[in-house]
């Protein structure tokens, strides 16, 4: 029998436990050679552990992964590259201060000897542009596009006789042109006998990239391999959410929360002066990330403004601006009509900010503290540190909202860390979004997150701005930020590149947040 017609990979009968969490239960799924496939599910389903099991980076606790019909040794990195089988992580692993070269060269097993700088580039240079990664060998990593880069990645995982070729969620940090571009790139792969694995979670995208797809869901496998041409973006959502969570979900947020369509917008309605004004904010360069240069940004009452862009153009600034965390080089800010540019965080606080930060388990909550210690926080940022604290008072008051905001949890004085991602979001949503909220600042706030806990989310973020507050919300997927936003205001290195209102553009927006849209501003 030809390898052609054996599968390229075949997973049989997998599990995966991790003490007494099971990722992967009884997981048996074929891949035909030569074609793109998708594996999709909710975070959570597993479609990461599988790709760590097909690549030898997790051990199953029982099965077996065949690769060309040869049976591999599981758990072993070096036994899957060498039948073939390459991964490519969500997050890149190229050392930033190496130039391209370098960095294909210190990825490249097996290889050796004393290059000078110009004899490395010319090593790496036909292999690069062969897999069309048009980029100059001696520029350094740090100096790239996103969209360069992870074509770098691909090519490292290239310089085998790779076989296989999974990709861990590749559009998860790309700008429309960018998902376009590896497409592309895939569909070349493609042509030249590569079986890829896409981990995907948007229906719009498996729908214009596989060729099939499976769905995961619990860390089972719910069906797959389908041909995606009997599949349609309905069925594949039902597939995805389970049928009882797709009938809870409204439709819209269904169809966004699984990328089946573009979204039309948020609802909601700007009224009075705005709550947040930014005029002209530069900040000095740090550490911690790109400065902010002349940024102009209001928002109103009652409206959710999104905050669009590749990850790394200024947003985390943005917030660390309005926080009083970042230390401003020019330029005013005013909150809730007070003048709060040099004033420091409790203030800012007492004014009415709250934040929803970007990373839950490291700036939202301590892990090792109660349930009530975290949410009682708030208190004490806002409050007198005089002020005489009974903890039998907080532990009621925080029993009481932590209910209202449907945390499922066994007593507040459980550590933070023992809560589900959803759950820790809701303690969060619980402390921040109160009555006297005048600026909620919600970075990723669904990162991580499931199907059911981002719909909470959502509707949470909306409840707020229906009762007159201004939400500044921060993400990477347009999805979202098309589905709840009033307006989009998209950064590029530090500044604002432009303004979008509902309905949306994807192509407009996308080209804002590489440059080739530069101070495009859509009106109502």
């Amino acid at each position: 029998m030809s390898n052609l017609s054996k599968p390229a990979l075949e997973c049989r009968n997998v599990t995966v436990k991790f003490g007494d969490v099971t990722a992967l239960s009884d997981v048996s799924v074929s891949f035909a050679p030569g074609r793109i496939h998708a594996v999709v599910g909710q975070n959570g389903a597993g479609k990461t552990t599988f790709a760590r099991v097909a690549a030898g980076l997790v051990q199953p606790t029982s099965g077996a992964v065949d690769v060309l019909g040869h049976e591999i040794r599981t758990g072993h990195v070096g036994e899957s590259r060498a039948a073939g089988v390459e991964l490519v992580h969500q997050s890149f692993a190229l050392p930033p201060s190496f130039t391209v070269a370098e960095a294909m060269e210190f990825g490249a097993p097996g290889r050796g000897g004393i290059y000078s700088r110009k004899g490395l580039a010319e090593k790496w240079r036909a292999h690069l542009a062969g897999l069309d990664v048009q980029v100059d060998p001696n520029r350094r990593i740090r100096d790239l596009p996103i969209e360069t880069q992870q074509g770098i990645e691909i090519a490292r995982a290239l310089v085998t006789d790779a076989r296989v070729l999974i990709l861990d969620e590749p559009t998860a940090v790309l700008s429309p042109a960018g998902i376009d571009m590896l497409f592309a790139r895939v569909r070349r792969l493609r042509e030249r006998g590569v079986t890829v694995i896409l981990i995907l979670h948007k229906i719009r995208e498996v729908l214009g990239i596989a060729d099939t797809v499976t769905v995961l869901r619990g860390g089972r496998k719910v069906e797959g391999p389908l041909a995606i041409a009997d599949v349609s973006a309905e069925k594949l959502a039902n597939l995805i959410v389970g049928d009882a969570v797709a009938r809870a979900l409204d439709r819209e947020d269904r169809d966004a929360l699984t990328g089946t369509k573009i979204p039309a917008g948020g609802e909601g309605t700007a009224r009075g002066a705005p709550v947040l004004s930014m005029k002209a904010v530069s900040t000095r360069p740090d550490s911690e990330g790109i400065a902010l240069d002349g940024v102009d940004l209001d928002i109103r009452p009652g409206e959710i403004v999104g905050i669009a862009g590749v990850e790394g153009n200024g947003q985390k600034t943005l917030v660390r601006a309005i926080s009083a965390l970042a230390d401003l080089a020019d330029g005013s800010i005013t909150l809730a009509d007070r003048d709060v540019t040099g004033a420091p965080l409790a203030a800012r606080r007492a004014a009415g900010l709250r934040i929803i930060p970007f990373e839950r388990n490291v700036e939202g909550l301590s892990l090792t503290s109660s349930l009530w210690q975290n949410w009682s926080a708030r208190e004490l940022l806002q409050g007198s540190l005089l002020k005489v604290i009974r903890p039998s008072a907080i532990r009621e008051a925080c029993d009481q909202s932590l209910k209202a905001w449907s945390v499922h949890y066994h007593n507040s004085g459980q550590k933070a860390g023992s809560l589900s991602g959803g759950n820790a979001q809701k303690v969060i949503l619980a402390r921040e979004v109160d009555g006297d909220a005048k600026l909620i600042i919600a970075a990723q706030p669904t990162r991580g997150l499931d199907i059911g806990a981002t719909a909470f989310v959502w509707q949470a973020l909306r409840q707020a701005r229906d009762r007159g507050a201004a939400v500044l919300l921060i993400s990477s997927d347009l999805d979202e930020l098309f589905d709840i936003s009033d307006r989009v205001v998209v950064m590029l290195s530090g500044r604002v590149n432009g303004e979008f209102r509902a309905p949306f553009d994807i192509g407009s927006v996308g080209a804002a947040m590489t440059g080739a849209g530069a101070g495009a501003r859509a009106s109502a």
